[in-house]
Parts: C-alpha cells; sequence; structure tokens
C-alpha cells in the first residue's frame, strides 16, 4: 500500500489577514471543518499510511481562526485512533493569533510550527498587512519569541517576492537571529491570465541571485548551524537520495489538499474542480489514494517535461520544478534561476558529498573556505 501525505485546510481558505498575494481565493460559503468531518479525516489517514509513522499537515488559509479548543479535540482525536502508530503534526500559521496558551499546546504535544515572515519590517508589511491594512511584522515577531520561550520547534517560512528578493544577504542574515536555525524559502510565482508573471512574483533571474548570494553566505558560515531547506535537499540528492522537496521530486502524487467540507484535490495547488477526486463522506482517504487518477496526475509531471528540461545537466535535481510553475512551453517560470544556482553551488556539493562519503563532517568545508 502507498502512502499519502494530505494538506488540511480545516478553516478552509479564510485568513485574518489581506495579503498582496494570495495562494488561495476565499470561499465564504466554506465553514470550520465540522466535527464529524474532522474525525473521519483523523481515522482514515492514520489507516491510510502503511507505516508506523504517521504525519498530519495543518494549514489554510489560517488554521488559528478554529480556536485552540478545535485542535485539542484533534489531539483527542489522535490519540483516540492511533493504534500504536507514531502521530507527528506540522502546523502552518501566520502567527498573529498565537499567544502563551497556544505555544503550551504545542509544546506538549510537541507539534512542529511553521510560521510566515518575510524579512525585516519593511520587507514584510510590504506584503503582509491586517485585514484593516496594519502591519503585521511585530504581530510575527511577537508570536516567535512567545515560540521560542516555550521551546516550541519551529521553522521559518518565507515567500520570496518581486521586493524581499532584491535583499538576499541581508533577508538571510535578519532571518537566522530569530531563534530558528529552520528555514524554507518558497519562490512567488503567479501567472496572470496573459500567461506573464504578475508584478509581485520573483522573476528567474532574482530568484538565481538570490539563491546564489544565500548560499555563498551559508556555505562560509552556516553549515551545521542553519539548515535551509533547498540546500539540504540539494546535498541529499547529491549523495544519492530523493529530493525532499515534492516540487523537485521525479513525480507528484501522493500529495492531497482536503477542503474543510471533506472534499479531497490532488495537491494544494490544484483545489480546482477538475482535481476534485471525491468525498472522504463518500470513500475513504485509502480508497481515494489508489485511484487511477492519482497515479496518472503523479506520472504527468514527468510526461510533461520540455525537450530542453530533458537535455538540462541539472534535470535530475530540479526534475521541471512543479508543474504549477511551468509556463506553455513547458519549462518552469524559474528554470534559468534554478539553472544557475544549481551549477554555482555544485563544486561545494561535490566536496560535501565527498566528505560525508568519508565520514567526515561537511562543516569541514567550511574551514577548506577560510584557508583558501
Amino acid at each position: 500500500m502507498t502512502g499519502c501525505q494530505v494538506m488540511v485546510k480545516p478553516a478552509s481558505s479564510r485568513c485574518n489577514l489581506h495579503c498582496r498575494y494570495c495562494f488561495y481565493i476565499e470561499k465564504t460559503q466554506q465553514r470550520v471543518m465540522d466535527d464529524e468531518t474532522l474525525e473521519a479525516f483523523i481515522r482514515q489517514h492514520i489507516a491510510a499510511q502503511p507505516g508506523n509513522d504517521v504525519l498530519f499537515a495543518w494549514q489554510g488559509g489560517e488554521p488559528t481562526l478554529c480556536g485552540l479548543d478545535y485542535f485539542k479535540r484533534v489531539a483527542a482525536l489522535q490519540q483516540r485512533y492511533a493504534g500504536g502508530k507514531r502521530i507527528a503534526n506540522a502546523f502552518q500559521t501566520n502567527g498573529i493569533l498565537l499567544n502563551d496558551e497556544w505555544c503550551r499546546f504545542f509544546h506538549e504535544h510537541n507539534w512542529l510550527v511553521g510560521i510566515s515572515i518575510d524579512g525585516p519590517a519593511p520587507l514584510h508589511d510590504a506584503f503582509r498587512v491586517s485585514k484593516s491594512g496594519k502591519p503585521t511584522h511585530h504581530n510575527v515577531v511577537d508570536a516567535i519569541n512567545l515560540l521560542v520561550a516555550h521551546r516550541v520547534e519551529f521553522n521559518l517560512l518565507v515567500v520570496v517576492n518581486s521586493i524581499n528578493s532584491q535583499y538576499p544577504q541581508a533577508l538571510y542574515r535578519y532571518l537566522r537571529r530569530l531563534g530558528t536555525p529552520f528555514i524554507q524559502f518558497i519562490p512567488l510565482v503567479e501567472q496572470e491570465s496573459t500567461g506573464n508573471l504578475s508584478a509581485e512574483s520573483v522573476t528567474a533571474q532574482r530568484w538565481g541571485e538570490f539563491l546564489t548570494s544565500v548560499f555563498s553566505v551559508w556555505v562560509r558560515e552556516d553549515i551545521g548551524n542553519v539548515y535551509v531547506q533547498l540546500f539540504d535537499s540539494t546535498l541529499g540528492v547529491w549523495c544519492g537520495y530523493p529530493s525532499q522537496m515534492c516540487a523537485h521530486s521525479e513525480r507528484c502524487g501522493h500529495a492531497f489538499a482536503l477542503e474543510s467540507n471533506g472534499d479531497l484535490y490532488q495537491c494544494d495547488h490544484y483545489v480546482y474542480p477538475a482535481y476534485r477526486l471525491g468525498n472522504i463522506h463518500q470513500q475513504p482517504l485509502k480508497v481515494l489514494n489508489a485511484l487511477p487518477e492519482v497515479a496518472a496526475f503523479g506520472e504527468n509531471k514527468q510526461r510533461s517535461l520540455a525537450e530542453a528540461c530533458r537535455q538540462c545537466p541539472v534535470l535530475r535535481l530540479c526534475h521541471g520544478d512543479c508543474p504549477k510553475n511551468r509556463l506553455h512551453e513547458g519549462r518552469s517560470a524559474l528554470c534559468e534561476g534554478y539553472r544557475r544556482f544549481f551549477m554555482h553551488c555544485a563544486p561545494h556539493m561535490k566536496t560535501m558529498r565527498d566528505l560525508i562519503k568519508h565520514h567526515r563532517s561537511p562543516v569541514e568545508l567550511m574551514v577548506m573556505l577560510r584557508q583558501s
């Protein structure tokens, strides 16, 4: 049996921010996931996993809008249906509503929190404001300080856009002072109806410059101290492992999105009628996961690769990027940026791979660079 991952949106796409960009169109007719649907999902998700480890991923919109008592019920239901399996939870939030009580809950139940911040105040507040138009950076920093105080494990989720991409090293140095070594950079790619990128999106050129600039600092100062998802994943591929990132995996599939009414979609980037697989009240998750449409969706990533991608020397590192980022000719809108980064980091990745192969630490690379 093939397992699956589900991004759950218990509050649907509702949010308490009004950002200049948004991954979801608000569906005001959808309410918070009711108790019947919640219990069905938790039971089915645990049953759908063939191994002993089960990860629940809660996101939105903004999941804190469901209220803390809601997630206390989640924890109780998970315990009821665990059946001896190990349960883990990842919770993605903008942090605005976090307080001591929320953080005590996260610490007690060992939940991983992903908190969205796009840089220092001028960069963050250029895109992320409240419904009333007020800046939110100070709220997010307060939330981060609470997470640190309550010893909650968290990572920083940074959307790289047309503005903050212009300040790569300053942004990175700011992030690494915020109390966690885990950072994830998410490129903003929004295509307009004309096929062009939106004004808020990061361009391929800027994306490449951003990644190479941040890597240049990281490789000299932070190996083993700061964990940047893309850098770690790339090193893993150099060492012979599959990518840790679905965007750079060879195939898609089995990574679903669940709406608050129980509708299951192929992916959280494809919550459209054509990609609706069914509803967990009519068919259990294990059955939906085994549908031929799921396998076909996963294989399509490779089948739809542009010919230029098939001949590319860095294909094994990106596999054409996430299909939602691909332009009409089949190449990613970020193609040249990724190519620049992968070529730039290749000598250092090779050295770290060889160090690991000889049972030495990749941290030694920093010493080599200082001595060169």
